[in-house]
């Protein structure tokens, strides 16, 4: 059975096609996989850490990370080669479209203050990446049990090359994109700075 997002997808691709301006139906971007990675960084007690991050992700994901190891020393922050510094996940199929549900329409709006993703964060080859500060805003995680802040940064790998057909895209999907609202103008033509 096909997810709800895929569905979508699947619906709104001629439209996307269109809009786009592209001659065929197979040059319509899309969402190839997300890879969420977390890093630690130089916290104290690296191992447990570890053990923390690897749970959680498990549990936000649906999938088992893969610890990450560091492939050089750097003597100013206390690292040897090849230890731990984090985990990472890659999601396709059915548990990729799962995951982008719950981020996008539970997740990102339990975020204070919440205005829109920043629409720019793309990388010149059609894939974004967010970064979320920490992992309180998954519901899957109870706020009591929470050890330590973990900061997640979640990409979004595309079929395209065009980040404009990726952003497009993405938002098809439900995206919640952040759009500049124009500033009231002053009496003597100046825009008024922002509260």
């Amino acid at each position: 059975m096909e997810h709800i997002l895929q569905t979508l997808y699947k619906e709104k691709r001629t439209e996307l096609k269109t809009t786009l301006g592209l001659a065929n139906i197979h040059q319509v971007p899309q969402l190839k996989k997300i890879v969420v990675n977390c890093a630690i960084g130089s916290q104290a007690e690296r191992k447990q850490a570890i053990e923390d991050a690897v749970n959680e992700v498990t549990l936000i994901t649906g999938q088992k990370p893969v610890i990450t190891k560091s492939k050089k020393a750097i003597a100013n922050f206390k690292l040897r080669e090849g230890e731990n510094v984090g985990v990472k996940v890659t999601l396709r199929g059915e548990k990729m479209y799962d995951f982008m549900m719950r981020l996008v329409r539970t997740a990102i709006p339990r975020i204070r203050d919440f205005r829109g993703v920043a629409p720019r964060a793309f990388d010149g080859r059609g894939n974004y990446t967010l970064g979320v500060a920490e992992q309180s805003i998954f519901p899957e995680i109870e706020l009591d049990k929470i050890k330590r802040q973990l900061g997640f940064d979640i990409t979004f790998v595309t079929s395209t090359n065009n980040d404009d057909h990726a952003r497009e895209m993405l938002r098809t999907l439900g995206m919640p994109f952040r759009t500049r609202v124009a500033q009231p103008k002053k009496e003597d033509g100046t825009e008024a700075a922002a509260a």
